[in-house]
């Protein structure tokens, strides 16, 4: 009776010429690893704990500081969509690559604020004080914790007043744009803040008005669930009202899918939906449903430093270097485009 296949702990290479010295012929290489893995120490589990070890030491590659500031808008008056939770860790993954990065909450719940470790209890400096009261910026921005080059303006508790605050002041919708082009322009040299990510509430008010006039681009998170494009264009038909009336420069940088299932075929379909309404409009990365990531907020981290090693960490690293991939491809393209012109116009 023939004997069981040895299991892969009993498994041993047999003795080749290379260890065998009291041969006289020419060595040969060790057999290749029985179980098809070329080299042990590349597998997944590594390549995490790589990619943690080097988060946690601050040694993650620098990304190239774009030209200018760019301000973006992170909306959706639907709530639960994943708004803040990317706006925290999008920031904190551009940060940990060497950019300067300010998180503005501009949520009257100020999970953004809590999620970065920042203060936002009742008193506390915010971005109250700034639309209401025009104190300046810089008085409450603070450093976030455990990142060096993040920095957020908290929100308290007071802002939740400031829509019926705001309807008596002058130009109202630009209360923000101001205050913080005020600050941009105070910035020491060299320590130029490179990315704003500004973290809307769940609604289309004078506050996400004051944030789509003060942004540049609008970034979209849209949960891969049912109803996840009711609402859409409601958003759409307000920020093309911004740019009509109030700020021409406004632009959709692009649809983030969040909180995506892969086992369920509700997920898959939605993503299919919304990639075939919004075409390239939705980023590659998906952003996928995750334990850690709702953990995250509750020890006042971002994801890159709770579990770095996770999938959510993984799909914020991704989506970082996509979302510059894309500015810089659209700048590279409207330079290309500006040169044409230029020679046309030279001949």
């Amino acid at each position: 009776m023939s004997e069981d296949p040895p299991t892969p702990t009993e498994v041993v290479y047999p003795l080749t010429p290379a260890h065998d010295v009291s041969r006289e012929t020419e060595p040969v290489a060790p057999p290749a690893d029985p179980w098809g893995v070329e080299d042990p120490l590349d597998t997944p589990i590594a390549r995490a704990a790589e990619t943690a070890m080097r988060v946690r030491s601050g040694r993650a590659g620098a990304f190239t500081v774009p030209p200018a500031t760019r301000v973006l808008t992170v909306a959706n008056q639907k709530g639960g969509v994943g708004k803040t939770t990317t706006t925290v860790n999008l920031a904190a993954a551009l940060a940990l690559h060497g950019l300067r990065v300010l998180v503005i909450d501009l949520d009257p719940q100020g999970n953004a604020s809590t999620a970065l470790g920042v203060a936002h209890h009742a008193g506390t400096p915010s971005v109250y004080e700034v639309l209401v009261e025009g104190l300046p910026l810089s008085r409450v921005v603070q450093p976030a914790e455990g990142i060096e080059g993040l920095f957020a303006a908290p929100a308290t508790i007071d802002l939740a007043g400031a829509e019926i605050e705001l309807v008596s002041l002058v130009a109202r919708e630009s209360r923000l744009q101001r205050a913080l082009e005020t600050y941009l322009a105070g910035q020491p040299a060299g320590q130029r803040i490179d990315y704003v990510f500004i973290d809307c509430p769940p609604s289309l008010g004078l506050l996400t008005v004051n944030a789509f006039v003060a942004a540049r681009e609008v970034l979209i998170p849209i949960q891969c669930e049912y109803y996840a494009l009711e609402g859409l264009s409601q958003l759409l038909a307000t920020v093309n009202l911004i740019r009509d009336h109030l700020n021409p420069e406004l632009d959709i940088s692009g649809v983030v899918l969040t909180m995506y299932d892969a086992r369920t075929n509700l997920s898959v379909e939605v993503a299919n939906e919304v990639r075939r309404h919004l075409a390239d409009a939705v980023f590659a990365t998906i952003v996928p449903r995750s334990v850690r990531l709702a953990e995250a907020p509750s020890h006042g981290k971002p994801i890159a430093l709770y579990r770095p090693d996770s999938k959510g960490a993984e799909a914020y690293e991704a989506l970082a270097h996509e979302l510059r991939a894309r500015r810089d491809a659209a700048a590279a393209a409207a330079t290309a485009v500006a040169a044409t012109a230029a020679a046309g116009a030279a001949a």
